[in-house]
């Protein structure tokens, strides 16, 4: 079916049934008949003559660390809500955490002429930069914190260094830490820069021997904490990185007989719906996960509606939300 075939069948000319198309002008009786015409064959205009008509292909390039998280499940929902309502369909984008995939990832949706990207990083290398600043479409990161160009993200280190003074306020003095690579700024420098804050100001020196980096799993946190354990180092509080590895620890913690919140207290990041179910309850921290994508979504469409990117930043804040895990004895 073309434009062609359905102006003849409606008795209208071609231009008036580009310009139904186009959300342009037509009189009420010939937008009847062309509606009708559509209706009836179940006309779906061709996304490629829009291209060639408009230079936009309507869809936006989703890059995202990995589909299983709940924290990204939180930012897609976001993301969607803002462009739900726009005529924007997403292309998901899933890197299983390989910042080698995002790179790659920017560059088929580059040459895929999509009308925008939105980039949910892992890490933020030279490489990574330079492709964000040569791309020739808008490119808006969420989670991590860029100078030179738009992105939303979370303060890390303010969430880190609130949950350590959590620890220690409830007399934890011998604090192990389970992070993640420093190579993620934000989930690995950041937090670990507001842990290492939050000891000095109390006076606690670093012991490195309390020191562990993990990935982002369960399974990770429980391999730390049995490492740890095994070690024979003393230590009466965790924090964790994350609550999937603060809730791996507390497993271990469980099965080895040291009781949370009595004999270890522990801390996570990103208030999962686990937290709350896991006994005792997980002391964590909350951030604004659909806020975020809904931010970073509107961004985006400002730069391209625009044609202009004013390189616009915005940290959203943290909530941290107190349970059993700290609890005073």
């Amino acid at each position: 079916m073309t434009i062609a075939e359905i102006a003849a069948r409606a008795g209208v000319s071609k231009t008036a049934v580009s310009r139904y198309l186009n959300d342009g002008y037509v009189s009420a009786e010939k937008r009847e008949a062309i509606r009708k015409v559509i209706e009836e064959t179940g006309y779906v205009p061709s996304r490629q003559a829009q291209m060639l008509r408009t230079g936009q292909s309507g869809l936006i390039g989703v890059i995202l660390p990995r589909i299983d998280s709940e924290s990204i499940g939180r930012i897609v929902r976001g993301i969607s809500r803002v462009l739900g309502s726009s005529s924007y369909q997403l292309l998901l984008a899933n890197t299983e955490n390989h910042a080698e995939k995002e790179l790659e990832y920017l560059d088929v949706f580059r040459k895929g002429r999509v009308d925008g990207i939105l980039l949910v990083a892992t890490m933020l290398t030279p490489a990574h930069r330079r492709a964000i600043r040569e791309c020739q479409v808008p490119v808006v990161a969420e989670g991590q914190y860029l100078s030179d160009a738009s992105c939303v993200y979370h303060d890390d280190h303010g969430a880190a260094h609130a949950l350590t003074q959590e620890l220690i306020g409830a007399g934890c003095r011998r604090i192990a830490y389970f992070g993640v690579t420093t190579r993620d700024k934000a989930a690995g420098l950041a937090r670990r820069q507001g842990f290492l804050e939050g000891l000095g100001e109390a006076g606690i020196s670093v012991d490195e021997a309390l020191m562990a980096t993990c990935d982002f799993s369960v399974e990770s946190g429980a391999e730390a904490c049995t490492r740890l354990l095994d070690s024979g180092v003393d230590f009466d509080g965790i924090f964790c990185a994350t609550d999937s590895i603060a809730i791996g620890a507390m497993g271990v913690l469980h099965a080895r007989g040291r009781r949370v919140p009595q004999d270890v207290k522990i801390v996570g990041v990103g208030h999962s719906r686990i937290s709350g179910l896991v006994r005792p309850c997980l002391t964590t921290a909350h951030y604004f996960y659909e806020k975020s994508g809904e931010e970073a979504a509107r961004i985006l469409l400002e730069i391209i509606q625009g044609g202009v990117d004013m390189h616009q930043q915005i940290k959203l804040g943290y909530e941290i939300v107190r349970r059993e895990s700290t609890a005073a004895e």
